[in-house]
């Protein structure tokens, strides 16, 4: 790759779910890019949290999350000689409905997205400053190298975090109860088939007596470890540690989630049958559901999203039912929406308020905990990664705002690089 240049018409701030698509979207409408990522490998949730299914893409049989994030997860399975679900049928059951997509070609793919888009990208860097003065931002980046200075027109937050958001000196709000996350692993060295779960449990339920293990340990719910040991891993316990959303606070949630795996680990070698039980891989940092969200110029409610409002100026669908995952092996508040429901997002909810020519993407968009739980998922963050990438690129070309601009305009540009955005269902 090119040496990084100090000045661009947009600034990308995190490479996960939501900010790969961002950048995408800025460097294919032409706008010069620069793409900041903390880890190793794009994709975030996607990829090094594990969470490998992203949904939702389609509401009642039909199509309402497209253009990049889509592209990216189509070829993810052409790649890979997968199929597609059926998302014909809208009475299937939810998880049918996710994409299950192999991590490594999807982080390999975004890698090649972002370079035949002439995106620049900046890998184990976030940013150490994020100030705004009468030519744009500044934004200074903590290198292995030291810090780095670069400009931009406009920067994108999708941090997840709202960390470029907080910098930049606007409120954000950090709710008081925080749903768990997820370390996902997958487990072997078993046969799932001749285990005796009964036995299991009641060696589970003494050593939560114990107090050698917890319930969250093995499961989102109080009924035990039948339901890991069956699916050998995956997304199924919670890891509850505070905040996740500064480097204290995320570093002691991937301390915590490394403790409960190891008393999990260490409970099921006990246990006849799992004499040779092993974690045969781990993914490299916890899946967080939840940590902040910014104070927007719009705020969407649970009330409004469950009640399928449309935005004036709405810039994307989304679909997923209200889904907040609760602490201490309570499990999870799931609310279906009514059927022919479908919520959008408007503007205004990734406008941090105050501010100009500074946008959010991905979970951390401006609503309340009860519409957080359904609009943090990864098809829709795809679709505000790219409606902010849209955005921003006008935006940089124009010396206007996003706030600004006409919101038919935004949609035009959406559709044509393959986004459904509202009111195209109605059509």
């Amino acid at each position: 790759m090119a040496r990084m240049e100090t000045h661009y018409d947009v600034i990308v701030i995190g490479g996960g779910t939501a900010g790969v698509i961002a950048a995408l979207q800025a460097g294919r409408a032409g706008a010069a890019t620069l793409l900041v990522e903390k880890n190793g490998m794009l994709g975030g949730t996607v990829t090094v949290g594990g969470v490998n299914y992203p949904g939702m893409f389609f509401a009642w049989g039909r199509q309402v999350v497209a253009g990049i994030g889509w592209e990216l997860v189509r070829r993810s399975m052409e790649e890979t000689s997968r199929e597609l679900p059926d998302f014909s049928d809208p009475t299937d059951p939810r998880w049918q409905r996710h994409v299950r997509v192999d991590k490594a070609v999807y982080a390999a793919l975004c890698d090649e997205a972002v370079a035949s888009a002439g995106v620049d990208l900046l890998l184990h860097a976030m940013p150490a400053a994020v100030d705004e003065d009468d030519a744009g931002w500044r934004v200074e980046l903590c290198t292995k190298e030291g810090l780095r200075p670069a400009t931009a027109g406009v920067v994108i937050d999708a941090t997840g975090d709202a960390n470029a958001v907080a910098l930049a000196g606007f409120e954000v709000v950090r709710p008081d109860t925080l749903q768990p996350g997820t370390l996902v692993m997958r487990l072997g060295g078993y046969d799932p088939e001749t285990l005796d779960y009964e036995a299991v449990d009641i060696a589970f339920r003494q050593a939560l007596r114990d107090g050698e293990i917890r319930h969250t340990d093995v499961g989102w719910r109080r009924d035990g470890p039948g339901a890991i040991l069956r699916s050998r891993g995956g997304n199924a316990n919670h890891i509850s540690a505070g905040p996740a959303g500064t480097s204290e606070g995320r570093t002691e949630a991937e301390l915590e989630a490394r403790r409960a795996m190891m008393r999990m680990y260490r409970f099921f070698r006990r246990q006849p049958g799992l004499e040779e039980f092993g974690i045969e891989w781990v993914c490299p940092e916890v899946a967080i559901r939840e940590t902040a969200v910014i104070r927007g110029k719009e705020t969407i409610t649970g009330d409004d999203y469950v009640a399928g409002r449309r935005y004036d100026d709405a810039v994307c669908y989304c679909f997923y039912p209200v889904d907040i995952h609760l602490d201490d092996g309570e499990g999870v508040d799931f609310r279906e929406l009514a059927p022919g429901t479908v919520p959008t997002i408007p503007r205004g909810a990734m406008l941090p308020a105050g501010s100009e020519c500074l946008i959010a993407a991905g979970r951390c968009i401006s609503g309340d905990r009860v519409a957080h739980s359904a609009y943090r998922v990864e098809a829709t963050c795809m679709a505000t990664g790219q409606a902010a990438g849209a955005m921003a690129a006008m935006s940089a070309a124009g010396g206007v705002d996003p706030e600004q601009l006409p919101i038919e305009e935004v949609r035009t540009l959406l559709r044509r690089h393959g986004a459904v955005v509202p009111w195209d269902l109605d059509q």
